[in-house]
């Protein structure tokens, strides 16, 4: 989603989702809004720029506000479509999505989250590697800037797993020898 957002009409989505029985909820001390239901919630992410907002963004076009989440675009640029319950949605691919987690676990203050987005990685990536898809990987891992290989890396090693950590390690680019 492009930001600012430009949209012709306004769209009430808190409207349009509590014709489905969503109820809007207020995460955090911050204000995010987010829209609840007993079987899933929707929260409202737009990038994290420059040195960031520490409020929330509002979307007056959508009638809700924002959370800022660093790292977004690496969500967004490699999507996979599933089907849910009929409905066609584009989510991160799994290798995408696992590779932010070790990134954003980094960023988190809180001991449970930290555990739950290494868990949540870990996971992802060793059930990648066991479909074969350890090239998936590596092509994802490279495609990041190296900035961004070094955050993830540096959540590898914290995770233990040299499987994982070697993959990565051997997905980096090796400097050129001197002769």
């Amino acid at each position: 989603m492009p930001v600012p957002l430009r949209l012709k009409e306004k769209i009430d989505i808190p409207a349009l989702l509590g014709e489905l029985e969503f109820l809007p909820d207020w995460s955090g001390d911050k204000g995010y809004i987010r829209m609840v239901h007993p079987e899933l919630f929707v929260e409202f992410l737009v990038p994290e720029k420059g040195r960031g907002i520490d409020k929330p963004y509002p979307l007056p076009q959508l009638g809700v506000n924002a959370q800022t989440l660093r790292f977004l675009n690496f969500l967004t640029d490699n999507v996979i479509k599933i089907e849910v319950a009929g409905l066609v949605v584009n989510v991160p691919h799994p290798a995408n999505f696992a590779l932010h987690k070790l990134i954003i676990a980094q960023r988190r203050n809180k001991p449970d989250k930290i555990a739950k987005d290494k868990e949540a990685a870990v996971r992802i990536l060793k059930a990648l590697i066991e479909k074969g898809e350890s090239g998936v990987i590596r092509k994802v891992f490279k495609s990041v800037p190296d900035k961004w290989q070094k955050k993830i890396l540096k959540g590898a090693e914290t995770i233990d797993d040299s499987e994982i950590i070697n993959l990565l390690k051997d997905s980096q680019p090796q400097p050129a020898k001197l002769r």
